[in-house]
């Protein structure tokens, strides 16, 4: 990866769009050597098409209803990433499992965000079952997209507690303020070609090592 030569993304969504927002900031703001080559969707009401618009990114919709098997939809994506040059798929809120021919046409070079500590938590509906598991912590992690559900090599992770009030939509809510301040981080390390993949470890080189005997208690000790 040359670390000087902006990074050509394509960011696949479903929904909203939040963390391609964030995505767009962090690059308006010079922070994020990269640009969004295209904004795609499997869905054409996606609200996130519009935000890609109002920043004038070229936006598509490919419907997987339009196609007979998950590897078609994923052939037609994959031949429209590459038209557009694109180096790094970013997953950002896109509720479709990738086949193998995703994963071929771009091996390693896809990104996914899920709102858990991955492998804690995988697949839908991740805040919830936190809840009913009763779990302390919890959080948000970025990965390389694998054959497996929420199950590649993570990148990073972001750690948020859970409160005893907490209900599905306050959890969620602070996962997802994480997630924004992530997910760019985690492009930025791969366009300033930073992360080694080590079978399933990502190492990033040049990174802040948190103390060895650095831990978070929830309760803390003082409440006991």
């Amino acid at each position: 990866m040359n670390e000087n030569k902006p990074l050509s993304l394509g960011v696949l969504i479903s929904g909203t769009g939040t963390n391609l927002q964030a995505i767009i900031d962090e690059i308006e703001a010079g922070r994020l050597s990269a640009r969004i080559a295209v904004v795609i969707s499997n869905r054409s009401r996606a609200p996130g098409l519009e935000r890609a618009r109002r920043h004038g990114l070229e936006t598509m919709v490919i419907d997987h209803r339009g196609f007979a098997s998950r590897e078609e939809f994923d052939r037609q994506l994959a031949a429209v990433l590459n038209r557009h040059g694109v180096e790094l798929v970013v997953c950002a809120g896109f509720m479709r499992l990738l086949s193998p021919v995703m994963l071929d046409a771009f091996p390693n070079r896809i990104m996914n965000i899920h709102p858990s500590l991955l492998p804690a938590f995988p697949g839908i509906n991740a805040q919830r079952a936190a809840l009913q598991h009763g779990a302390r912590w919890t959080g948000c992690t970025v990965f390389f997209v694998s054959a497996g559900v929420d199950d590649g090599p993570i990148i990073i992770q972001a750690v948020v507690p859970i409160l005893p009030d907490d209900d599905e939509g306050r959890l969620s809510a602070r996962i997802l303020c994480q997630e924004h301040r992530i997910y760019p981080y985690a492009i930025r390390l791969y366009q300033e070609g930073r992360l080694e993949l080590q079978q399933r470890r990502v190492v990033v080189r040049g990174a802040l090592l948190v103390p060895p005997d650095q831990a978070w208690l929830n309760p803390p000790l003082a409440a006991c």
